[in-house]
């Protein structure tokens, strides 16, 4: 079975994939293989997850028996904040192609706008534990560039962004020669994220959700964060389609063009998620979805705020402190 796709650059990605930030080594393989065999065509990866060794036995397994073509599989990897330097962007591309045993990427995200210091580690930070930031950061137009060139080389066929703000996107837009095919940002009923996803429309960039169902069990939620799962209006909306909490969360980024990619390692969780186009979300259902930010607070909830980042010139949530 076929599922939809959105317009990704100059390619086609499928409007559900798996994502795999916080799956650990050990599971993050069986999650991948067991998302692939049950008909997934759309994989989110980063080099920060430390996991993509391990995805890339996966692919190799899946792709060399001949059951799935490399080229129907829509795969994407990101650029880590301290390999923002034009020299280290092809490098990074590089160990990445190499770990997921890949020719090219389908696209190639600069995960957060914030540099941090190269040569100390992924997560570089000083005695008093505060992020290092890179003393010589590169201009947003210098790692572009940089990214341009792998779209040149071929090992990337999209080039895009992760967690920039409508300034940072528009500075980007500004000198690109190749524009960002994508943006993928934290997005559900609490943080809709309705005003970027507008500019995206209008810019011609896709739009990918992360942590669609609100990060339950995650290390950065906070203890009086709400569940997304167990919200009153949610499960209405379950029980009228005869349909999980989470297919209804999953099916809301659908029903706004967006792609989304849930992250799971329980098989019956993966397959579920993957089940959401026998229904669609009705006007009354998105109006009530779109809003329920409101029960949390003005600006709504953002789990990844990354707090410890918020001395850089570059972060990109400082509106909402």
């Amino acid at each position: 079975m076929s599922y939809p796709t959105i317009k990704c650059g100059v390619s086609e990605m499928p409007v559900v994939g798996l994502g795999t930030w916080q799956s650990d080594p050990g599971v993050v393989g069986a999650a991948v293989e067991t998302a692939l065999s049950v008909g997934y065509r759309h994989i989110d990866c980063a080099h920060i997850y430390q996991n993509e060794q391990e995805i890339g036995a996966v692919f190799s397994k899946m792709f060399g028996n001949g059951d799935i073509k490399r080229e129907d599989v829509f795969i994407t990897s990101k650029l880590w904040n301290t390999f923002h330097r034009p020299e280290e962007v092809e490098v990074t591309c590089d160990v990445s192609l190499s770990d997921l045993q890949l020719d090219y990427l389908d696209l190639y995200l600069i995960h957060w706008p914030v540099s941090l210091q190269p040569g100390m580690g992924l997560l570089p930070m000083d005695e008093n534990k505060v992020s290092i930031l890179d003393s010589k950061a590169p201009t947003f137009a210098e790692t572009w560039d940089a990214l341009e060139k792998l779209v040149e080389a071929g090992k990337c066929k999209n080039i895009g962004l992760s967690n920039f703000n409508i300034a940072q996107i528009e500075e980007v837009l500004s000198f690109a020669k190749i524009k960002p095919a994508n943006l993928q940002v934290e997005s559900h009923p609490h943080l809709p994220n309705l005003e970027l996803l507008e500019f995206c429309k209008k810019n011609g960039m896709s739009f990918v959700a992360y942590s669609p169902l609100g990060n339950p069990g995650s290390v950065f939620r906070k203890e009086d964060q709400a569940n997304l799962l167990q919200d009153e209006d949610v499960l209405k909306i379950a029980q009228k389609h005869g349909v999980s909490a989470g297919q209804v969360l999953i099916r809301y980024q659908v029903d706004k063009g967006n792609a989304v990619i849930p992250k799971s390692v329980t098989p019956s969780r993966i397959e579920e998620n993957l089940k959401v186009f026998g229904f669609s979300l009705d006007t009354g259902d998105m109006e009530t979805l779109n809003n329920l930010y409101k029960k949390v607070g003005p600006k709504g909830y953002r789990t990844c705020s990354v707090l410890h980042w918020k001395h850089s010139p570059f972060y990109p949530f400082s509106a909402e402190l």
